[in-house]
């Protein structure tokens, strides 16, 4: 069995493992990404993990290291064009960087794209040719699988699909700087938002109480909404709306066999799925409106699979 080191680089927590080319993990570990101290600290971070998990398992020989990380990227060039996420990054050369540190040929993606790779590989999208991955959680991301392949286009830069206008009118402002994104509007961080607003009005003190003096978030909504709290459930019926609206446009621009949904959001897809087939049916076109949207099956270990399938 091959085995490849994975890195899924985020802007919270920087994850690692060896995985084989079955999917199985054969060592794990976790820390915290020093995501304010620069690409210098966060690479020595990488190099650290791959290092402790190597000598975790000296009867394994990765044939080589894939990384998952924060976009912009670019994965043919290696190089992380200017991630937010990430202070002081700017066209760093993060697979080359990596390789001179541990001596393993490394390669590097898109966080979406690996996640969509990791789902189409070993998760709900096995067997389809034509998939599109969104992963809704604290932005929007996606990865787009046609005929058989990634999508990656210009520089790997294509599926940025958070960052579509699906409201010209709106006045919410993206962490891109544009006004009405689908980010911006249908994210787990604009759900929160939402929801703090109005629960600072006085419109939602169930939220209130549940956030304990704090900002209230997603997670509050949905565990709220599970408990059958009215306000937290039009709030996700609003989710649903934007959500939906974002989707035909996934639809009507690559025509996938499946829509797969994942990201912490993600895991309310059953309460949410009524109003975004809602939308789908009134605003898609009719051969489209047949296409399933699925929850995700890897949780957060997609990225790391789809990472891992960068070196195989």
């Amino acid at each position: 069995m091959r085995v490849a080191l994975a890195i899924d680089l985020g802007g919270t927590e920087t994850r690692a493992a060896l995985v084989g080319d079955d999917g199985r993990f054969l060592a794990e570990e976790r820390a915290p990404t020093r995501a304010n101290d620069g690409p210098d600290a966060v690479i020595a971070d990488m190099a650290a993990m791959a290092a402790r998990l190597r000598a975790g398992r000296p009867d394994i020989a990765p044939i080589g290291i894939g990384v998952g990380a924060p976009g912009p990227l670019d994965g043919e060039a290696g190089i992380s064009i200017a991630p937010p996420t990430l202070a002081g990054w700017r066209d760093v050369p993060l697979a080359a960087r990596l390789a001179a540190a541990t001596g393993l040929k490394a390669r590097v993606e898109n966080d979406a794209n690996a996640a969509a790779l990791g789902e189409w590989s070993f998760g709900a999208g096995v067997g389809t040719r034509d998939m599109v991955f969104v992963t809704v959680s604290t932005g929007i991301g996606g990865g787009v699988i046609a005929e058989g392949r990634l999508l990656r286009g210009r520089r790997g830069l294509a599926g940025e699909i958070g960052h579509m206008a699906i409201a010209a009118d709106s006045k919410l402002r993206c962490a891109c700087g544009a006004l009405g994104c689908f980010e911006a509007l249908a994210s787990g961080t604009a759900l929160g938002q939402a929801a703090d607003a109005l629960a600072r009005s006085g419109g939602a003190p169930a939220l209130l109480e549940r956030a304990a003096g704090g900002p209230v978030t997603a997670r509050h909504v949905g565990q709220a909404a599970r408990a059958g709290d009215a306000t937290a459930l039009a709030l996700l019926d609003q989710e649903a709306r934007w959500l939906g609206i974002g989707f035909v446009n996934l639809l009507h621009l690559y025509s996938p066999e499946m829509i797969v949904v994942g990201g912490g959001v993600g895991q309310l897809l059953d309460l949410l799925l009524p109003g975004i087939r809602r939308e789908i049916e009134a605003r898609a076109m009719i051969a489209y409106r047949d296409v399933p949207v699925v929850p995700a099956e890897l949780g957060d270990r997609a990225g790391l699979v789809g990472a891992a399938g960068l070196v195989f």
